[in-house]
């Protein structure tokens, strides 16, 4: 078996992202009872995984890596390149369930070989696709390999839809 090493970086600096203060995603409250299996229709995903399973208000996005519309690698040997195309494709596949990255709680990202240095460029390419305020959970994991050559990252989300999401300025809850 081969030696997988991880290194972990996690915290709600990763990615901003949030509902801004009093706002709330519309559109039907799906059914808490029914699930959805959902893919794009285009081979930009790894296979043996569903792109986007939906239950109820909450969405699944298996890891999206830097493939085209025709399954080819984008950005190869770039991981700038890459995570663009990831975070574009992880845009592509909210929306497909109804989401957008508002609505995004837990991002995780998995980098082959993460440096130190990597961390403000993935956050730099994350900032164009999410709010800067309010970043959801996240972490940062350095892996030795992703299941296809040549792919250097791939991100991973939980969103929920219609949740009502608190602006940090609102201060904290009271427990009264």
């Amino acid at each position: 078996m081969g030696r997988l090493t991880l290194t972990v970086i996690a915290g709600a600096a990763l990615l901003a992202c949030a509902v801004p203060a009093g706002q709330v995603p519309g559109g039907p409250t799906p059914d808490p009872l029914r699930t959805e299996f959902l893919n794009s229709g285009f081979p930009d995903g790894i296979e043996g995984f569903t792109q986007v399973v939906r239950r109820g208000p909450t969405i699944y996005v298996s890891g999206q890596v830097a493939l085209d519309r025709e399954g080819r690698i984008v950005g190869a040997g770039d991981l700038r390149g890459q995570a663009e195309r990831a975070f574009e494709n992880l845009n592509h596949a909210l929306e497909i369930a109804g989401a957008s990255p508002l609505d995004v709680a837990k991002i995780t990202v998995y980098v082959v070989d993460l440096a130190p240095g990597d961390w403000a460029m993935l956050r730099g390419v994350g900032e164009r696709f999410f709010p800067q305020r309010n970043p959801p959970a996240g972490l940062v994991v350095g892996v030795t390999a992703l299941p296809r050559d040549s792919l250097l990252i791939a991100v991973d989300a939980v969103a929920v839809v219609g949740a009502s999401l608190r602006s940090r300025e609102a201060g904290p809850r009271s427990r009264g």
